[in-house]
């Protein structure tokens, strides 16, 4: 079944179940998909979480409940999920602009949002160059933090841009120095796991570097001198990476694409907006998607490369 069907049923299910509970795992699962996939197509198609586009539809229908009935407005907000009154009063306001009691009082403007549907559109488009790689296992070292998908949008930029002013991060380049992994071949990555096991629908950021050193690690060289100093640094640098996390990347096989800083975002947005769709590939599970960096001496922060790896499997 392709992903415009996939899409479409999961659509459909949502539609048909805005009056009761609708979990994000039951409907990633009518698209026969991950919910950490599922997230990431149906953002990156519509430009709206799923969690974020359920409560819209709820609220709409709401709104037509109110308009057109004689239902008291705690067993409208009851019947669509809200358990406080104050809570459907908030939410209705945030997409309506007033209160739902006035909306029975006078002729007021509501807003609409309108179901949406999905249809894979690819001739003519140009696409974009990738290539499918494999890659051995290995570890990242870094500052990890926990996200929901609806927060992330709005809370996640601020928290990294917040971050990377921090003497933390600071030490995290220094236990590097910069030098690129021996298999991330990068200096510094991005990474995201899902958390398909939890209750909220929650991924894990890490802005990381490859752990290329361990505790304790010695060479043989014709120096005792130089022997000192290797162990001096080693000693120093897992003092540091005391202070940070670290995760296990699995084995993987990787769908590689490269791009800039600048758009980054809207490659990826083409990733699982398009190219899922429209290649046969699927993603691969629990895997992490990785973003690497790769900074230009004397060139903006716009110009930066960034290479996405992201898990898949031939479907």
């Amino acid at each position: 079944m392709d992903w415009s069907k996939r899409m479409n049923l999961a659509i459909e299910y949502i539609e048909d179940n805005l009056d009761g509970d609708i979990a994000i795992e039951e409907v990633a699962k009518i698209a026969y998909s991950s919910k950490y996939h599922f997230h990431r197509m149906f953002y990156a198609i519509f430009n709206v979480t799923p969690a974020e586009y359920i409560r819209n539809r709820k609220l709409t229908k709401a709104a037509a409940d109110l308009v057109s009935g004689d239902g008291r407005v705690i067993d409208i907000a009851s019947k669509y999920g809200y358990d406080s009154p104050n809570a459907f009063t908030r939410a209705f306001r945030k997409l309506h602009g007033l209160n739902p009691s006035k909306v029975r009082s006078s002729q007021v403007k509501l807003s609409a949002y309108n179901r949406v549907s999905f249809h894979l559109e690819t001739k003519g488009k140009e696409m974009l160059d990738y290539r499918i790689i494999d890659k051995p296992a290995f570890k990242v070292l870094g500052k990890s933090k926990d996200f929901e998908f609806d927060k992330f949008v709005k809370e996640g930029p601020k928290f990294w841009k917040d971050y990377v002013s921090s003497d933390e991060y600071k030490l995290l380049l220094e236990l590097t120095n910069g030098r690129c992994g021996l298999i991330s071949e990068a200096p510094l990555m991005s990474v995201y796991f899902p958390n398909e096991q939890r209750s909220k629908n929650a991924f894990t950021d890490i802005l990381a570097i490859e752990k290329i050193f361990e505790a304790g690690s010695k060479k043989e060289t014709g120096s005792n001198k130089e022997i000192d100093s290797k162990q001096e640094v080693s000693s120093k640098k897992e003092i540091g990476s005391n202070k940070f996390d670290t995760y296990s990347i699995p084995t993987a096989t990787y769908a590689e694409f490269n791009c800039t800083y600048q758009t980054s975002m809207k490659t990826n947005r083409y990733i699982y907006g398009e190219w899922f769709a429209s290649t046969g590939y699927e993603r691969d599970g629990n895997k992490p998607d990785i973003a690497a960096y790769f900074p230009m001496a004397f060139r903006p922060l716009k110009e930066m490369g960034i290479r996405w790896w992201i898990p898949v499997i031939k479907k």
